[in-house]
């Protein structure tokens, strides 16, 4: 016999009319009752905690701020350049192409400002330019960078200057030109890696079969290599040797990736050995291009990119994380 304390309770459950009044939940009779299958959840939204673990401190989920002196640095680059007889173009593809890689595009309306000072006139050709080394820098920089930069400096441009910049593509792919683009892409390649520009290929596709057909394809034919004059319009030109300096900016500013530093700088001297240079020389001297190849320039480039990157705040290319343990 069942006591008071040992007796099974049983348990029915209640009218649909006083579900209210018990602590269990109940649909209603004629409801049926929903799988995990049949939810619908709103796609469009975001819960606040995954709103605020994406935009966390510590993932430094924005871009680095320009520093107080910006305009400072960046007069004193130029003022040295000129010492160094070297062309506008020279120290500002440098100093732009380090500004974009280390994610400060506040940064990058004062560097305009201090080109445009030495210029008269120069304001609409320094902006293209340096939308054109932006462009060029998705190639060691990746994509991201290069959107949020570009979107920020032209929104930064004054009307006068932004209302006169150029709004033709001049690298869409097109099959009377997809010839002449990839042989431009393999001259390109050739020049800067030679005399191992094909063991370097065959390496590459023993990493993956498609990284060297992505490698020359994508950017060395389709963004390293500027468009034949005709079909370029008023974009700008950032031709064979700054490029090379282009690529050694983006690089030493990344940090960890030595190897390429190096190849890059053995690169832009290639460009005088074959004369490659002569195709492009954007305002630059044959003094100064002998120059930026010597080991005195070569101190100078890499110097300049480090001056940049302590001043703005060290690289931004995953940074360190201070350990907790």
């Amino acid at each position: 016999m069942w006591g008071p304390s040992t007796r099974p309770q049983l348990w029915l459950p209640p009218n649909p009319s006083n579900v209210h009044k018990t602590t269990r939940t109940y649909l209603p009779r004629d409801q049926p009752v929903m799988s995990h299958q049949d939810k619908s959840p709103d796609m469009s939204k975001l819960s606040a905690p995954l709103k605020a673990l994406i935009n966390a401190p510590f993932a430094r989920p924005g871009p680095r701020p320009a520093p107080q002196q910006v305009q400072e640095l960046y007069e004193s680059i130029a003022n040295d350049a000129a010492v160094r007889n070297l062309g506008i173009r020279s120290w500002l593809a440098v100093s732009a192409a380090t500004t974009f890689t280390l994610n400060s595009p506040d940064s990058l309306p004062a560097l305009h400002r201090v080109a445009s000072s030495k210029q008269p006139d120069s304001a609409v050709q320094n902006a293209e330019f340096i939308r054109e080394v932006g462009l060029k820098c998705i190639g060691f920089n990746g994509i991201p960078r290069t959107i949020n930069s570009l979107n920020a400096f032209y929104a930064s441009l004054p009307e006068d200057v932004s209302s006169k910049l150029s709004t033709t593509p001049s690298r869409r792919p097109t099959p009377e030109n997809l010839e002449t683009t990839l042989k431009r892409g393999r001259g390109l390649w050739d020049s800067v890696y030679r005399p191992f520009e094909d063991k370097l290929l065959e390496k590459l596709a023993l990493a993956h079969p498609d990284l060297p057909v992505h490698i020359l394809s994508s950017h060395y034919a389709a963004l390293f290599t500027d468009p034949p004059p005709a079909e370029r319009g008023s974009l700008a030109s950032v031709g064979r040797v700054h490029t090379s300096l282009l690529g050694i900016s983006c690089l030493r500013a990344q940090t960890g990736v030595g190897p390429q530093v190096l190849s890059h700088v053995f690169g832009l001297r290639k460009a005088l050995e074959d004369g490659t240079y002569k195709n492009d020389i954007d305002g630059e001297t044959e003094e100064g291009l002998q120059y930026l190849a010597s080991d005195e320039g070569g101190h100078w480039i890499l110097n300049t990119i480090d001056k940049i990157v302590e001043a703005i705040g060290g690289s931004s290319f995953a940074p360190g994380r201070e350990s907790k343990l």
